[in-house]
């Protein structure tokens, strides 16, 4: 029996200011493209189960495209697998705050999909010898994860933190209202586990996934990007599971629309000139151009004066070419090496651990400068977050 197990849509995702000739928002149109490419290999697959993970739309209340669009391909795919059992579970972004307020997923019910939304409910379905139980996200304590007795085949469908598990700036930058500790699952009594909250593709154990999103949707996609790099993912898609064999299967999707972020730029001791050549030189290197990408470069200790300076119209022409063009100028720090009585300050810890790990001897097949640009990254947001709450404002991240 074959499960897939994908999540995290976010349909009706709307980014920058960019429209498609028919007037959607041209991030909203790549995030519908990817689940109609979803959809597409699914059904091409021809599985037994198809469960959904949660945040199928971005908002509680998604515009009228976004729903009509889920409706249609939703509708393609139980058309084209009547034989696949469909299950749906709300995850935060789904699922309305006043009890009273319907959840939009309802909708789906009358093509024939299991959607549970508001409280934990266990599905079963004698003729395929299955049960699965489905977890919303939901305030309050998460119910007694056991299966079901006497059933061959039990799937746990949970959106939430598997505590512990993931990274600390993917925690705070989008909470999800559930948080389970690992041995309250059990990953081992159940056949299959599929998480959803989490946007990168992850294994939790060796029947237990995070699939991660169709598309580049949360607050930070570019530390997905590095964290993709660093577990060899090549990027969005769902689970395939084999639920007889054991078997786990990554399909991943083929990108709406590239994210590109460049090597980043030093412009310490460098002119507005040098700074512009070297900028250009960035933009030029990228693998065939920046063209309707969506690119940040960063641009490390840059004066503010050099900054104002710089070729305010080869900056508009990046920026007319991609879909998005971020430069990110990050202002220069004194650093003193003495311990005390000299300018400055001295190292931070983030770059300790740079230099660090800079020159540890690794395993083999670790990249070490995808592994200190991951390090130094979560170490840049976690020192904004604590600058940030200590001023007394809510931690954010930037993307």
């Amino acid at each position: 029996m074959r499960l897939v197990h994908i999540s995290d849509l976010h349909l009706g995702f709307r980014q920058y200011h960019r429209l498609t000739q028919s007037g959607i928002n041209q991030r909203e149109a790549d995030v519908a493209n990817a689940f109609r490419s979803a959809i597409d290999r699914i059904i091409a697959l021809e599985p037994d189960v198809v469960v959904f993970a949660g945040d199928i739309f971005h908002t509680v209340r998604p515009m009228n495209p976004a729903i009509i669009h889920a409706f249609n391909q939703l509708a393609r795919l139980t058309r084209a697998v009547p034989q696949a059992i469909v299950v749906m579970v709300a995850g935060n972004h789904d699922r309305p705050r006043a009890t009273e307020t319907g959840c939009i997923l309802r909708l789906f019910t009358v093509l024939g999909v299991h959607v549970v939304d508001s409280e934990p409910r266990r599905l079963t379905f004698p003729e395929r010898d299955l049960a699965i139980l489905a977890v919303p996200d939901c305030l309050g304590d998460y119910p007694a994860l056991l299966p079901e007795p006497g059933v061959r085949h039990n799937v746990l469908l949970l959106h939430g933190e598997v505590q512990g598990m993931l990274p600390a700036e993917a925690v705070r930058a989008d909470r999800a209202a559930m948080e389970i500790p690992l041995d309250a699952i059990g990953a081992p009594r159940w056949s299959y586990v599929a998480l959803g909250h989490y946007h990168v593709h992850r294994q939790i154990a060796p029947n237990m996934y995070y699939s991660g999103s169709v598309d580049y949707t949360s607050t930070n996609p570019w530390g997905e990007l590095i964290e993709e790099k660093v577990g060899g993912l090549p990027g969005k898609g769902f689970i395939e599971f084999d639920l007889e064999r054991g078997v786990h299967t990554f399909h991943p999707l083929d990108p709406s629309r590239r994210l590109v972020d460049l090597p980043a730029v030093p412009a310490r001791g460098l002119t507005a000139s040098e700074l512009d050549s070297a900028i250009r030189d960035a933009v030029e290197k990228c693998e065939d151009g920046i063209d309707e990408k969506i690119v940040r470069l960063v641009v490390r200790d840059i004066p503010r004066h050099v900054a104002r300076e710089l070729d305010q119209k080869a900056l508009r022409d990046y920026k007319r070419r991609a879909l998005h063009f971020h430069l990110d100028a990050r202002r220069p720090e004194m650093m003193r090496l003495a311990a005390s009585g000299a300018p400055g300050r001295r190292p931070t810890l983030r770059e300790t651990v740079e230099s660090y790990i800079g020159k540890r001897t690794l395993a083999p097949g670790v990249d070490r400068d995808a592994l200190v640009q991951l390090g130094t990254f979560y170490l840049q947001e976690a020192d904004a977050a604590a600058s940030v709450a200590s001023a007394g404002s809510p931690p954010t991240l930037g993307g």
